[in-house]
């Protein structure tokens, strides 16, 4: 039995209907992408819920979903704006609670003015976790009743310890933390962010997951491992300490491009 860590991939029904017999050949975890959009969010969603139950007849990984995200967030100072983020994690949380999804991914709300301005501002850092939490306070009950945690992904965080210590505000099991490789590594050949693999020896124990994708250091590509210049061997290796607690899911622009990213990390003997 190989002590390799098992990948896990990100896509929609669409997909996993085409990679049914790969996802269910072992446990592996998967992220499902159809419940991101407010179309989605505010129509009849219960039909797309039944077809997963039948698509995910056998799945045998955990299962959890990306949240909405788009124009949204978490630290929004305006109360009617933030009414209605509250509003699409609520929308999230239900959708978790019809799926039996264990995970959902958010955004973090830091920002590179953010990190550029923490110092420049009496209590700027103290508003954004006061901000975040008039949002999401009014769900973290729900989220804890429904066994669903709530993974802060890094988006345009230099800092890798921010939304870690944002997660560690709320002393909740229903709030953890996601990384993102690709976004740290922009973080890093960008704005002069700290690499990958800092990211995750960082954030230790609060880790409950990752999409893997590579990327150039310039931008959010979403490519397929192997196509960027991530090293992938540190960010193995700064996994090791933490088990199969973070889900490793594959997060590609190009679906037809997780298998062959997975056997990719495999010839590499770093995941299977």
């Amino acid at each position: 039995m190989s002590t390799l860590p098992l990948l896990g991939a990100a896509m929609p029904l669409d997909t996993f209907e085409t990679l049914r017999d790969w996802m269910l050949a072992e446990p592996r975890d998967l992220e499902l992408q159809d419940f991101i959009t407010a179309d989605v969010l505010n129509g009849d969603w219960q039909p797309l819920v039944d077809r997963a139950a039948r698509l995910l007849d056998g799945h045998a990984g955990r299962l959890g979903i990306h949240g909405p995200f788009w124009g949204l967030s978490l630290a929004n100072p305006d109360p009617d704006m933030r009414a209605l983020v509250t509003r699409r994690m609520e929308q999230g949380l239900a959708v978790c609670e019809a799926l039996g999804a264990t995970q959902m991914v958010i955004h973090s709300p830091y920002t590179t003015w953010n990190y550029n301005n923490f110092d420049n501002i009496a209590g700027a850092r103290d508003e954004v976790t006061e901000l975040v939490h008039a949002t999401l306070d009014p769900v973290i009950a729900r989220a804890e009743g429904a066994s669903v945690t709530m993974v802060l992904e890094n988006i345009e965080d230099k800092d890798p310890d921010s939304r870690c210590l944002l997660a560690d505000s709320f002393d909740s099991p229903a709030v953890a933390v996601s990384l993102d490789t690709g976004h740290a590594h922009y973080a890093h050949g960008s704005t002069g962010a700290p690499p990958v693999d800092y990211y995750v020896t960082r954030a230790g124990k609060r880790l409950h997951h990752v999409h893997l994708q590579d990327a150039d250091g310039h931008a959010d590509r979403h490519w397929r491992i192997g196509h960027g210049n991530i090293l992938w061997p540190s960010v193995f290796a700064a996994l090791a300490p933490l088990g199969d607690q973070p889900r490793l899911i594959l997060e590609l622009r190009d679906k037809e491009a997780i298998l062959p990213s997975a056997r990719y990390l495999q010839d590499m003997g770093l995941a299977r």
